[in-house]
């Protein structure tokens, strides 16, 4: 706790200007993202001001700033639609987001979330963001929309045949403001500031127009979890699609901020941060939220260097907080939607699909299968789809790599001594060499492999296990099945280069039943020498004509 109190000052003036200005540009997201989620502007507000305090604390990425995101407001539309608007049991769901959060980061859980392939990232990061444009259409038509992705989808029929032509323009214009913005006027006042000011000040001279209505203010109040039997598997299952993907939005701003700043974060502990933030959000009626990428992008290129500036930009909302709601109740729910429509826009992954043509065809399937799934079934459904048909493909590919050394790599790689035992020995032996830990994929098909390329050997098969340094069940009942069908074919089997721990691993599963145990080789090269002398007392008409091998004097155990 100490080293958490002990801050950095010789940044101070590049702090506080980032953080003033990722501070301004908060203002509106966080408004917009409240009224997303369904639980009103000043949750929105709230959140920002406490994830954003507590992940800058207690995280692991000193310019991080956080709040609430597309992918966690997404998330709890769905759970607002699902609970019929029970604020305690949502905050109930932002508060063990947050402990679950906790979980992973000590669990070191922030090791493995970056590890989930890009094309799913991407699939269903540009899932959100096309979910997000779907449920602004009705709001910048001038309608309530549904709660709900395909529900708000299904009425944009209805509400195209009523449009509120005061709604549209001032959607229109805030949308144009937001895009046309020039970016050395965004230093001064940031684009969406610009936008939603413009759009509510257009508001003022036109129609009436839905609009957000009193908001509270002032400081917020406790809200402890409940806990209703009926509704907590639902809850839980909110809590932990929350949990990752706000852990995964989060880790992806910090691999930004990684790469402007030239330094490196600890995963594990943002994800603690993020989650004592969304824990004491929940606690104090504020919606989830997550690392963010503009605004840490924003506070970096404003001189922002340390974790102080991730909570004075909290400090600033705080302050907005006490004296926006007579200000902000004028704002127009159509300027909200145009301001929202650019960020669902600006979360679609356009950079990757303009090139995707270019690249593997299984990538680009991928990502639209999981932006499908994103977007007509669920998150988690996709993103778990997703990592796992991108691991079985690596698997597959892995697999087919490893079965194309096996049959190639001896023979472009023998040493001039083993090649030429080879060429004396001609047909009378095989050589297998394993490349690298043999993959369950290929474990199922590599006694196949074995069997049709040894069946013209004469006698002698070596395996070599130089490059195998451990060995998992699949493989080891792979090389069961290669010694059993080697034995009953009558072929002599050499093994090359066993690690101990492979011939453990293979004793133990009682594997190596159909393995020699007198025929272990340091060397592929001392193999080949022995099955060299076996053929030429064979050849002599001497002893050696037995099928067994000579022991080696030179074996390894």
């Amino acid at each position: 706790m100490r080293s958490l109190l002990k801050f950095d000052l010789n940044h101070l003036r590049g702090d506080i200007y980032g953080g003033l200005t990722a501070g301004v540009v908060a203002i509106p997201l966080a408004l917009a993202f409240g009224v997303a989620s369904g639980l009103g502007p000043i949750a929105g507000m709230y959140g920002a001001i406490i994830v954003g305090f507590f992940a800058a604390l207690f995280g692991g990425t000193p310019t991080n700033v956080s709040g609430p995101t597309g992918p966690m407001v997404v998330v709890l539309a769905g759970l607002f639609a699902s609970l019929s608007g029970d604020v305690g049991l949502i905050l109930t769901a932002v508060m063990l987001a947050g402990a679950f959060q906790i979980v992973f980061g000590a669990v070191g859980f922030g090791n493995y979330i970056r590890l989930v392939p890009y094309p799913v990232v991407s699939g269903f990061m540009s899932g959100i963001g096309v979910i997000i444009i779907i449920l602004q259409f009705d709001a910048l038509f001038g309608h309530d929309a549904p709660a709900g992705t395909l529900s708000a989808l299904a009425y944009i029929p209805t509400a195209l045949s009523d449009i509120n032509m005061a709604a549209l323009t001032v959607g229109v214009v805030t949308l144009a403001v937001a895009y046309a913005w020039p970016t050395r006027w965004g230093v001064y006042v940031p684009g969406p500031l610009a936008a939603l000011i413009t759009g509510t000040v257009l508001s003022l001279f036109l129609p009436v127009m839905p609009i957000l209505g009193d908001i509270p203010s002032g400081l917020p109040s406790l809200h402890l979890p409940v806990f209703d039997q009926s509704a907590m598997m639902l809850v839980i299952e909110a809590a932990f699609i929350l949990a990752v993907l706000g852990s995964i939005d989060s880790l992806l701003t910090s691999l930004v901020a990684d790469n402007m700043t030239r330094t490196r974060h600890d995963s594990n502990k943002e994800l603690i941060g993020q989650g004592i933030g969304n824990t004491v959000a929940g606690l104090f009626g504020g919606i989830a939220g997550a690392g963010a990428t503009m605004r840490t992008v924003i506070n970096i290129r404003s001189g922002g260097v340390t974790r102080l500036s991730g909570m004075i930009h909290s400090v600033v909302l705080a302050a907005v907080v006490l004296g926006v709601g007579s200000v902000a109740s004028y704002i127009p729910h159509a300027a909200l939607a145009g301001v929202l429509f650019k960020v669902g826009m600006d979360i679609v992954d356009f950079s990757y699909l303009k090139r995707a043509h270019r690249g593997p065809r299984w990538d680009l399937v991928l990502m639209a299968l999981v932006l499908g799934l994103t977007v007509f079934v669920d998150l988690i459904t996709a993103v778990g789809a997703g990592v796992v048909l991108a691991a079985l493909a690596y698997v597959k590919q892995v697999a087919k790599t490893q079965l194309d050394e096996l049959t190639s790599r001896p023979f472009t790689e023998a040493t001039p001594e083993e090649r030429a035992i080879l060429d004396r020995l001609g047909k009378q032996v095989t050589i297998f060499e394993f490349g690298g830990p043999l993959s369950f994929g290929a474990a199922a098909d590599v006694g196949h492999h074995v069997r049709e390329r040894y069946k013209n050997a004469t006698h002698s098969i070596i395996l070599d296990f130089n490059r195998v340094p451990f060995m998992d069940v699949s493989a080891a009942r792979a090389v069961e099945t290669i010694g059993c069908d080697a034995a009953k074919a009558k072929k002599t089997i050499y093994i090359v280069g066993m690690a101990p721990q492979v011939i453990e691993t293979l004793s133990s599963l009682g594997a190596d039943c159909c393995l020699p145990g007198d025929a272990h080789f340091a060397t592929r090269l001392e193999a080949l020498e022995a099955i060299d002398g076996r053929s030429q007392i064979t050849e002599a008409g001497g002893r050696g004509s037995s099928d067994k091998p000579l022991k080696p004097a030179s074996a390894v155990a």
